[in-house]
């Protein structure tokens, strides 16, 4: 028996009993919400291990609510920011792809899909959370990066990060002063299988370059026309 807990957000009655009653049967234990406020309420009591999104909802939508969830501390309530997030939508076009990603999402599925599918995206997904819970301790001269408390620290403080900020400091971290090119890193952090646009990305890059500056180096570096590489040199 899985001990790993779903949340199915959905406000289509059928639809919601459908995917849970599949889930179950393979053995998640799975905990429903119709509306994005009942899914936030929830999350604070239930520990949870993957939501499973509807774009379309009656209050907040999911874009929404995803991006409220990553943009929890974590510490005020029981919120995870860094839970796996699928999110399915009948919304079908790049840029709502695009925009799904950009909110938080770790996957995204077109409705119609067939529930083999989705189940596979799941197993997906949370295989890769495990496996980051599973990594050690990333050390790069003072600069800390610690995936299995998803927290970073320099010169011996802690430093916040966003969920995205902190997958993308990770995966630079890993193999400091190696040049990145920014398809690598949108599909790494953000998972996008084609090249989209890189706003988001360099946004991300600058906010984190900023929270890391005042220890006077440099860490995140826009190498022209490539991507992005993490360095301890002074700036």
């Amino acid at each position: 028996m899985s001990s790993q807990t779903i949340m199915v957000v959905e406000d289509d009655a059928a639809t919601r009993e459908f995917l849970a009653d599949n889930l179950r049967a393979d053995d998640y234990r799975v905990v429903c919400a119709c509306t994005g406020r009942q899914a936030l309420s929830l999350l604070e009591a239930e520990s949870c291990d993957l939501m499973v999104l509807d774009v379309m909802l009656p209050d907040l939508s999911g874009y929404e609510l995803c991006k409220r969830l990553r943009d929890t501390d974590g510490l005020a309530n029981r919120t995870d920011p860094d839970l796996p997030v699928v999110m399915v939508t009948g919304r079908n076009s790049e840029a709502d792809c695009v925009r799904g990603f950009d909110r938080g999402a770790d996957d995204y599925l077109t409705k119609p899909f067939s529930y083999a599918e989705l189940a596979m995206r799941i197993a997906a997904v949370l295989r890769r959370a495990q496996g980051r819970r599973r990594q050690g301790r990333i050390v790069v001269a003072s600069l800390e990066v610690d995936p299995l408390a998803r927290e970073v620290r320099l010169d011996g403080h802690g430093v916040p990060m966003s969920a995205k900020e902190f997958e993308l400091l990770r995966v630079l971290a890993e193999e400091p002063a190696r040049v990145f090119t920014k398809q690598e890193l949108l599909h790494d952090v953000w998972g996008y299988a084609l090249m989209g646009s890189t706003r988001t990305l360099d946004s991300h890059a600058s906010r984190v370059r900023r929270k890391l500056q005042p220890s006077g180096r440099r860490w995140i570096v826009n190498v022209w026309g490539v991507g992005y590489k993490l360095t301890d040199r002074v700036a």
